[in-house]
């Protein structure tokens, strides 16, 4: 089998050759193990693209998941200067903007007065929202604004042109691998506009206005996540990383995320028929029910302890009939502090608790960590390998 047809087999609880392996790698990663400036990683279509190709080849993963979006192919000509600093760059924007770019980290857009933007709820307009993309250039903006231009109102072209460069680009090379397009779900948009402080009191303060927000942005995900599938992805992925028992209760997940969810899943399952599995960190256990509700096809994370609360046993028999598993290694005090004998026994306890009747994907549980030993990842395949069906 290919990793392609591997993947797609698992995620239909069909029976595969060997279980499948696919994590996400944290940005900061590429940052440090490959060539590539950080800088162009981040802001360049190619550069990700190739970050992308490169680090599944030498980790040996069945999928690539591609969690940033195409990028503007003149976004150079919007740089005015660029300073060192720490190790990292700092890029000055010709609108006064500027952006700081760690050199182990995920980049940070600042305005002119120094600070992250975020909206206050006030100002928001439910009828004004469509797609929050906290990863465009320049980061965050309301009303929404692609890279440094005048926004641009909500419509069937409201994404530009090159926001799937990506995706054709990762596409055209890629083989027999599986390949993952992402979107926000509307819970997480709303937060990444707001900020989490802002996010939470907007949901005590004015629930109803909060819940007009989620359905605005649930038209947006939809969009995207229609386009994803007009661009040729196998699987699309629902980040959902707010919606923890880190941030919300069973009952609030009940009454802001499930709806939005399940209209974003009901409205690009309408257009398509393509696998979608919702990714949600931290403590997941008391919940899982629950997102099986929104009618996606599998979960992604399940963080085990000490990181979450879900062992993989009781979620496979769960809601394992029911969705495919995607994770549950344990990305922290396995993959980045164990050593790789650990890494192997680790993986293979995953694969032996999730791997009956199929339906499972060896992955950590969330995003790889920057510094990471590369030998650690690499016994991923390895345990797979040796598990072999």
């Amino acid at each position: 089998m290919t990793g392609k047809s591997r993947i797609a087999a698992a995620m239909r609880h069909q029976p595969v050759d060997r279980v499948p392996v696919m994590c996400q790698l944290s940005l900061g990663h590429y940052f440090v193990n490959l060539d590539t400036p950080a800088m162009e990683i981040w802001h360049s279509t190619e550069g990700f693209g190739r970050a992308l190709l490169v680090s599944q080849k030498r980790y040996g993963f069945d999928g690539i998941l591609i969690n940033l979006p195409g990028r503007d192919p003149d976004w150079q000509s919007h740089v005015r200067r660029v300073d060192s600093r720490d190790g990292g760059k700092v890029i000055h924007w010709s609108n006064g903007w500027y952006t700081v770019c760690p050199a182990d980290d995920n980049p940070h857009n600042f305005r002119e007065n120094g600070k992250e933007f975020h909206a206050s709820f006030e100002e928001v307009v439910p009828e004004s929202l469509f797609y929050v993309e906290p990863h465009d250039l320049g980061g965050l903006k309301y009303p929404h604004a692609w890279g440094l231009s005048p926004d641009r109102p909500p419509r069937d072209d409201f994404f530009p042109p090159w926001h799937y460069d990506t995706i054709d680009f990762v596409r055209e090379r890629a083989g027999g691998i599986s390949i993952h397009g992402e979107i926000f779900s509307p819970f997480t948009q709303f937060f990444d506009l707001l900020g989490c402080h802002g996010a939470l009191v907007a949901l005590m303060d004015d629930p109803e206005k909060s819940k007009a927000c989620l359905d605005a942005l649930a038209r947006g995900a939809i969009a995207l996540g229609r386009g994803l599938a007009a661009h040729g992805v196998d699987a699309i992925l629902i980040s959902s990383a707010y919606a923890g028992a880190g941030f919300i209760s069973p009952q609030h997940y009940r009454d802001f995320v499930l709806p939005c969810e399940r209209q974003v899943i009901q409205g690009i399952k309408a257009a398509c028929d393509l696998p979608l599995y919702t990714h949600t960190c931290g403590r997941i256990g008391d919940r899982l029910e629950l997102l099986a509700e929104t009618g996606t096809d599998g979960i992604d994370t399940l963080d085990p302890p000490p990181l979450g609360n879900v062992e993989l046993a009781d979620a496979k028999r769960r809601i394992g009939n029911r969705l495919f598993i995607k994770g549950n290694l344990d990305p922290v005090n396995v993959l980045l502090h164990g050593t790789a004998e650990q890494v192997l026994e680790a993986a293979s306890r995953c694969i032996a608790a999730g791997s009956p009747g199929s339906g499972y994907i060896l992955s950590s549980a969330c995003s790889i960590p920057p510094h990471t030993p590369p030998e650690n990842i690499v016994m991923l395949a390895e345990a797979v390998r040796r598990e072999e069906l």
